[in-house]
């Protein structure tokens, strides 16, 4: 039976995944970091190759996925937690000021298992914390949402900001249209592409196809 590991094998070589791990430096310190203070408490849900949590600055670092490999991924200053996204039992409440999830919701199973990630997530924010997503908008992919076999859960920028006002959150900053749909997309190839796209949003709404949002815990009511 193929396991995570092995189709992440097939999906990327390793010149592909060093390729990645450039652009995600970039989008780190030149977009990403923006919205996340050096000195917080910083959770990569979903952390695949950890490319988000190894290049972004922040005082305590957590790398979060099922796959046993995930260690091997890590850099030495990430605490790595294997586990299911809706149950992060490791994770004390109210201890985490942002959680960060990239092209991971996708890849669940269906709405009940994401509003029970919404919920856990939730529980170990602080109050004010912040849950950011990069996700396929499935409006923009269209059927090309269907070319990766782990995709699972299709989901429009607007079915995702229902959800998470459901779930007690206020959404602060919703993209429709970021980045591309993938990594081997045309568009932006190099760091240097990557630079210039990120500085000109008009790009965006011609090559994004996944959504950005940032959204904010609130208490309960």
């Amino acid at each position: 039976m193929q396991t995570a590991k092995d189709l992440y094998k097939l999906r990327f070589n390793e010149n592909e995944k060093k390729r990645k791990n450039a652009l995600w430096q970039v989008l780190c310190r030149d977009f990403l970091q923006g919205f996340i203070n050096p000195e917080s408490s910083v959770l990569d849900l979903g952390a695949g190759f950890c490319e988000f949590i190894n290049n972004i600055k922040a005082k305590n670092k957590y790398a979060v996925d099922i796959n046993p490999q995930l260690k091997n991924y890590a850099g030495e200053s990430v605490q790595v937690i294997n586990a299911h996204c809706a149950n992060l039992q490791e994770i004390s409440t109210e201890s985490i000021d942002v959680v960060f999830s990239s092209e991971f919701f996708e890849h669940l199973k269906n709405k009940e298992e994401l509003f029970a990630t919404l919920k856990e997530v939730h529980r170990i924010l602080r109050e004010r914390g912040k849950l950011i997503v990069v996700c396929p908008n499935i409006r923009y992919v269209g059927h090309r949402y269907w070319d990766f076999i782990d995709h699972g859960l299709p989901l429009t920028h607007l079915g995702m900001r229902e959800a998470l006002l459901m779930h007690h959150y206020s959404v602060v900053k919703l993209v429709p249209r970021f980045l591309p749909y993938t990594t081997k997309s045309r568009f932006p190839k190099s760091q240097y592409l990557l630079r210039i796209y990120l500085k000109l949003p008009i790009l965006w709404r011609i090559f994004g196809t996944q959504m950005f949002i940032v959204a904010e815990k609130k208490r309960a009511e």
